[in-house]
């Protein structure tokens, strides 16, 4: 299976996210699964690549290449993918990719979060999508998307996503 992870690329993150994170990278490498994800070397996204190539699995990064001036990117990947901009970076995450991990992650990951969330709720995919809810991290925007389906605001009938806590949650989701 291939899974995209959207999750944050900052250098100060606690590590007890990242090292969890690279607990998941090293799980998904263990069962055969390639990491799709922005190419990051750093913060949540380097810690799950990490894992998954620190256990002979497969990487494929995407990134524009001039994010390189905001962030250190991997140069251990099996396959890096340069684009023009953000737009072709998620269109190539739902083209090329079975499954959506949302890690811990600032506001580009919940901008491809929400695109992703839109896109299903729009039934223009129906892949997976799991939200990892790692040290309780997003249990404020949980509540907020719980509030918008109860005032109606969100109208879903079936759906859009499921809520890991752990690394074994994530992994069960996805079997």
């Amino acid at each position: 299976m291939k899974i995209c992870l959207y999750g944050a690329a900052s250098r100060n993150i606690d590590k007890s996210f990242t090292d969890e994170c690279y607990k998941l990278g090293a799980e998904i490498a263990k069962k055969g699964h390639t990491l799709i994800f922005g190419g990051g070397d750093t913060g949540i996204m380097g810690a799950v690549s990490q894992g998954v190539i620190d256990n002979n699995g497969k990487t494929v990064g995407i990134a524009p290449e001039w994010i390189d001036d905001f962030e250190k990117l991997s140069p251990n990947c099996s396959e890096f993918i340069y684009v023009d901009s953000m737009d072709e970076r998620k269109n190539l995450f739902l083209e090329k990719s079975d499954a959506f991990i949302i890690a811990p992650g600032g506001i580009g990951t919940l901008d491809e979060l929400f695109e992703i969330l839109t896109l299903k709720k729009l039934k223009k995919h129906d892949k997976e999508i799991i939200i990892f809810n790692l040290n309780s991290y997003y249990d404020k925007m949980i509540g907020m998307l719980n509030e918008m389906d109860e005032k109606k605001f969100l109208n879903t009938k079936f759906e859009l996503f499921k809520i890991a806590d752990t690394v074994d949650d994530v992994l069960n989701y996805l079997e």
